[in-house]
């Protein structure tokens, strides 16, 4: 890898430090505040008028600096347009949500429908990009390296791993530096993948991506002083789609960002066993990691703990990818 890569790493690092910097008093100034669940863990309550949408922190440097760097190296000009729609074009999705909660006071935000709706818009967009580029419709298996060509399937396939990987990672940003630390460890290990799979363009944006998280966290670490809200956790999961699709790896996605598959799970087990048993929970709260703080877990111990996972499952996963002929 070209040592000048590792400058998109320090200039969203440093860019990152120093929006923070403004962003966050914009943000309590404009009184954009976050609102937290009234059944959640009571030691959230003291959170609430906590400065959110701060993921245009990571993010806008992130991406800026990912399209400077991108033209002057001759990227592909294809891939950083889907890295953008998939990135930016559900960041603004989240935008929009967190500012009917913030501005409008809706405390639901966007609808459900509404937000499905625009993701999946997005994800087709992206979709026809690739389609239109030649991109492959193969699957391959991590671990076996059996080659699946699910030829017109594939596109359906890309909008729901966008949606769904978006909400996974929206469903995992509820503990202070809990979703900006895990993806800061997938966005490493996509620059891992991107470097085995020859695709530049990935390696880059990793690399820039986790850069911005890096300063975000010095905001968003306990006791955090902003948190991304939905722009940012939304903005991660296109992310995260954008790097496993360019790469042609989407399979080791649910690998490689498998806290966030877990707590997606979570919320469905609960979801499903709540309807079952008319009324009974399953875990004491979901996502997960609520149900381990209402049993008496600390903020940190829940984070590390997540941590660890997030580091095993991506050794997991450039492991696979090793197994897959990439």
């Amino acid at each position: 890898m070209p040592y000048y890569y590792w400058y998109a790493f320090a200039m969203t690092f440093f860019l990152a430090l120093i929006l923070g910097k403004v962003a966050i008093p914009l943000l309590r100034l404009l009184k954009f505040g976050q609102v937290v669940r009234s059944d959640g863990p009571a030691t959230h309550a003291k959170k609430k008028g906590t400065p959110t949408m701060g993921g245009v922190i990571f993010l806008v440097p992130a991406l800026l600096v990912t399209w400077l760097w991108g033209i002057t190296l001759g990227f592909q000009f294809s891939s950083l347009v889907v890295t953008t729609v998939l990135t930016l074009g559900f960041a603004l999705v989240g935008l929009a949500d967190d500012a009917l909660k913030a501005v409008f006071r809706r405390s639901l935000g966007l609808l459900a429908r509404q937000k499905l709706y625009w993701l999946g818009v997005l994800s087709a967009g992206a979709s026809l990009v690739l389609y239109y580029t030649g991109h492959s419709t193969v699957l391959v298996m991590p671990f076996l390296g059996w080659r699946y060509d699910i030829g017109h399937l594939y596109w359906p396939f890309l909008v729901f791993i966008g949606i769904g990987f978006s909400n996974a990672v929206n469903l995992t940003d509820g503990i202070d530096a809990l979703a900006g630390g895990t993806m800061l460890i997938a966005s490493l290990a996509y620059v891992v993948v991107g470097l085995v799979t020859g695709v530049p363009e990935v390696v880059f944006f990793a690399l820039a991506l986790a850069g911005g998280l890096l300063a975000f966290l010095f905001y968003n670490r306990h006791p955090a002083r902003v948190f991304m809200g939905d722009v940012g956790s939304l903005g991660l999961g296109g992310a995260l789609v954008s790097m496993g699709t360019l790469t042609r790896t989407e399979l080791l996605l649910p690998i490689i960002g498998a806290v966030y598959v877990w707590s997606t799970l979570s919320v469905v087990v609960q979801v499903v066993y709540f309807r079952l048993t008319k009324g009974k929970r399953f875990f004491r709260m979901a996502p997960f990691h609520h149900a381990l703080e209402l049993r008496g877990w600390s903020e940190r111990k829940v984070v590390l703990t997540y941590y660890l996972v997030s580091a095993v499952a991506a050794a997991l996963g450039i492991v696979g990818l090793a197994r897959m002929g990439g």
